[in-house]
């Protein structure tokens, strides 16, 4: 099997992923700051981390994934200076801060559940770190990175780049980055350089959020607590870094300062925090970056309800998850409902292939192997793992399983005739492209998404329904057969009508 391959936005190339510690991987990627709804921003990055996390497990990889829950000190903006976002939606819902942090992040879990993404290995909070990112900020002040100004603590950028380059992962350069803010530097007085970046903040009388430390009562800077819950649950220096392109810089790239800033003392190959750097790309909407700001922010809830302006539709949870599945996670995917209808008839063509794929019988019939399909289907399991390979490339994943479908779909057509394909390449096949389907891709059918026993009780009903229907076809009651089939159309649940019975799927 060819290795795979990664984008480190770090070295900006291609390279073969080598784990540390192998079979051991850690992976560290940026959760939500619970304050809102999370909207498909949220969910491109949740799902190509999780894409990721399932695929290195495919590999046999033993994966410690870890994804922060930033309750605090992210302020307004992702500034220094501002209110807190947590606390500003606390005050507009008459609520206390870690109320609306809990609500949201409950939230959060239930409508990522739904898309089938799983739960990382730890999820820390940043309120649960307060003392180690005390213990950071001091670290980085006694080895001369920041400096303290009215009772906060500020990086020192400019000290930091005299061994080290700020900058590093984002491409800037410090001169850029002084022209960029020097607009900006009235009211910074506080800051040596504009560029410098809070480690922890004196809290202002009307800060709810607020810590002892030994520069007074504040609270930490935004960047801090990920430096500081990667390291501790993954050492100072581990195989991935995950986030969003909106994350690179300032986040990331003051992630990778404060980690070296904190453990100058390692060998330079131990520095950089993480080994590979990965970032998703951003979702827009008519080629127009979503926001609140821009009235075009949709929530995952307005998604699966349908009750938005700019949504003609309800779109299930699956059919999201299938939609930014369909594009390379570092490419920009812009959002319609047209694409979006598209993904929801692609994704029911592939269920139905799935579902057919259970109902083929290879050994009850002659063998009469035709070479196209004997050739598509033995070949599937090595150009699949070859795009996964390739930097995760589940585009071309689902094209090669579209390239299956009219092989499945003939299979079942015509299964009372000689069979197409060697029953041995049908069997491996059909076990490789469910594993892709559920393992890798993390898919779901909408008869698998129902509540525990459900989907079975629905299998029941429906055998017992169909069993009516062809006993009014049978007695020529056409009338009561067509309602039949009327009906659970209405209900979107589709009938087909072969020469082996009746088979059914949801039509959504």
């Amino acid at each position: 099997m060819d290795s795979l391959i990664v984008f480190n936005s770090l070295s900006r190339k291609k390279e073969v992923f080598e784990p540390l510690h192998p079979p051991f991987v850690g992976m560290y990627a940026c959760g939500p700051t619970v304050y809102g709804n999370a909207h498909l921003g949220h969910a491109r990055q949740a799902i190509t981390f999780d894409t990721v996390f399932r695929y290195l497990s495919a590999l046999d990889y033993k994966v410690r994934y870890v994804r922060n829950i930033t309750d605090v000190g992210h302020l307004v903006n992702d500034g220094d200076d501002g209110d807190s976002k947590i606390e500003k939606q606390a005050r507009l819902e008459q609520l206390e801060p870690m109320e609306v942090a809990q609500m949201y992040y409950n939230n959060y879990i239930t409508d990522l559940t739904q898309m089938n993404v799983l739960r990382p290995s730890i999820e820390p909070r940043a309120t649960g770190h307060i003392l180690e990112q005390i213990e950071a900020v001091q670290q980085i002040l006694d080895n001369g990175y920041a400096y303290i100004s009215n009772g906060s603590v500020y990086f020192d950028v400019r000290a930091y780049e005299e061994k080290f380059h700020y900058g590093k992962l984002s491409g800037r350069n410090i001169d850029d980055m002084l022209a960029e803010s020097r607009e900006n530097l009235e009211g910074q007085t506080e800051k040596r350089f504009p560029a410098d970046f809070a480690l922890w903040k004196n809290a202002s009388p009307e800060h709810i959020m607020r810590w002892n430390s030994p520069w007074g009562e504040g609270f930490p800077g935004w960047h801090i607590e990920c430096t500081v819950m990667s390291s501790k649950y993954l050492g100072k220096k581990f195989d991935i870094h995950g986030g969003g392109m909106d994350l690179l810089f300032p986040h990331h790239e003051a992630e990778i300062a404060q980690s070296n800033a904190c453990h100058c003392d390692l060998p330079a190959t131990e520095h950089d925090q993480a080994k590979y750097w990965l970032h998703n790309n951003m979702i827009t909407y008519e080629g127009q970056k979503m926001g609140k700001s821009l009235g075009n922010a949709i929530s995952l809830r307005e998604f699966y309800s349908g009750e938005h302006r700019l949504l003609d539709q309800a779109y299930s949870p699956m059919v999201i998850r299938f939609f930014i599945l369909q594009a390379h996670y570092r490419s920009t995917l812009d959002f319609s409902n047209t694409a979006l209808q598209a993904s929801e008839k692609a994704f029911k063509r592939m269920n139905e292939g799935v579902k057919r794929l259970d109902a083929i019988d290879p050994y009850t019939k002659p063998v009469a192997v035709n070479p196209e399909m004997e050739t598509n289907l033995s070949a599937f399991h090595a150009e699949a793992s070859a795009a996964m390979n390739d930097d995760f490339n589940t585009a071309r994943v689902v094209a090669r399983m579209f390239d299956a479908l009219p092989v499945i779909n003939h299979l079942f057509k015509e299964r009372q005739a000689p069979l197409a394909v060697q029953p041995e390449t049908f069997l491996a096949f059909r076990k490789v492209f469910k594993e892709v389907y559920h393992q890798w891709l993390g898919l779901m059918s909408p008869e698998e998404q129902q509540e525990d026993g459900q989907g079975e009780t629905v299998d029941s009903l429906m055998k017992v329904i169909i069993e009516l229907r062809g006993q009014a076809r049978k007695d020529k009651n056409w009338a009561i057969a067509d309602y039949i089939r009327d009906q659970l159309q209405v209900n979107q649940i589709k009938l087909e009508d072969t020469a082996d019975g009746t088979d059914w799927y949801y039509d959504r």
